[in-house]
């Protein structure tokens, strides 16, 4: 690697470290990540985190070994937590260890994954990554994410409470990353929270309900992290493979959200897991993944779904125009867009006069 590359890769904060007293495995990491991060070593913890205290925001991630002489991999995770590290640097386990116990003391901690020896390196390098990429996207976006959190979440002080960073962050980096603006998620968040509020819809949810509900909606589409641009953006039709890939967000969706230890702490939390991986499942079963009918799809996710194609016919998108108002509630009531519940349909049409003020010009 040329002195150049690693200079704009430091400037970009992307460099890795790598923490494992067994040079052999070292050396195994250090190839699958050379060709794409600034690769420190270090033998054992104590050094690991000499690194770390004089070289922070330098860090895009940190892989840490468990079994090392002196200071084991927990107890440099104890000093991270407590220094605050686990919440700028994403930190991922390495360990041949199978017990559960550490595994679950990890993610206590906050460890954003454990990856078991002996690792694949296509996986261990796609799921490090992945991370380190919304890590990254919630530093660059910093000052838009905070914007927005004003904008969207401000409404009470238990969502501040909720790590609104983290949730906000996820959502931005997919409406950017799909040229889309992040009104989107706003859109999706204000409609879910409007019908869940003041229709039937909503019966048998508390107000906080309703709130953790409707800030769970903006993750509805984090998945599409995984899909590539050439499909995410793509002006045209998507053909049947391209069609079956970006399907997967659904599902791609879910996991990552499982993989957040943090957030699973949040009420909110099975919220968004359902969400993100049934909002296009259809009320006759031919919507996707699992192929859900009726009431086996949950209310959240059925109202965030029928909240998402409302806003995708009204808003323009790289692969079509806005659709008039008019032809919006044609399309939803006779059931081009798919089968809704019945109920839902008409808990939508009787506010819907009101959801269409959300569209004004400029905004679409």
């Amino acid at each position: 690697m040329s002195n150049k590359n690693c200079s704009e890769k430091q400037e970009r904060e992307d460099t890795l470290l790598i923490i494992d007293d067994d040079e052999i495995n070292r050396e195994i990491l250090y190839h699958i990540f050379a060709p794409y991060y600034v690769i420190e070593q270090a033998e054992n913890g104590e050094k690991g985190l000499d690194f770390i205290d004089a070289n922070v925001e330098r860090l895009a991630a940190i892989l840490l070994d468990v079994m090392m002489p002196g200071m084991n991999g927990i107890q440099v995770l104890n000093h991270l937590k407590e220094s605050g590290v686990l919440d700028m640097v994403p930190v991922f386990l390495i360990t041949a260890e199978n017990s559960d116990k550490v595994m679950e003391e990890a993610y206590q901690l906050g460890v954003m994954d454990v990856i078991k020896k002996p690792i694949t390196p296509y996986i261990v390098l796609r799921r490090v990554q992945t991370v380190i990429e919304l890590f990254q996207a919630r530093r660059r976006l910093s000052s838009q994410v905070r914007m927005q959190q004003e904008n969207l979440l401000a409404q009470t002080e238990k969502i501040v409470l909720l790590n609104q960073g983290m949730i906000e962050a996820l959502a931005t980096a997919i409406e950017f990353r799909s040229e889309e603006s992040g009104n989107h998620v706003r859109r999706i968040h204000d409609i879910t929270e409007c019908m869940l509020s003041k229709t039937p819809m909503g019966e048998g949810f508390s107000q906080e309900e309703i709130q953790d509900i409707a800030l769970a909606s903006i993750l509805h589409d984090v998945g599409k992290i995984a899909v590539p641009d050439s499909i995410l953006n793509k002006p045209g039709r998507l053909t049947p493979e391209e069609f079956e890939i970006m399907k997967t967000h659904t599902i791609q969706g879910a996991d990552l959200l499982d993989h957040i230890p943090q957030l699973r702490e949040h009420n909110s939390y099975r919220y968004a897991y359902d969400i993100a991986r049934h909002h296009h499942e259809r009320w006759d079963g031919k919507g996707y993944p699992d192929g859900l009918v009726g009431d086996e799809i949950s209310v959240w996710a059925q109202v965030v779904s029928l909240a998402d194609v409302y806003d995708a016919l009204s808003c323009k998108r790289v692969y079509k125009d806005a659709f008039p108002r008019e032809r919006v509630l044609s399309m939803i009531r006779n059931g081009e867009c798919g089968v809704f519940n019945p109920e839902l349909l008409s808990s939508f049409f009787s506010v819907e006069e009101e959801l269409s003020k959300l569209y004004v010009k400029g905004e679409m």
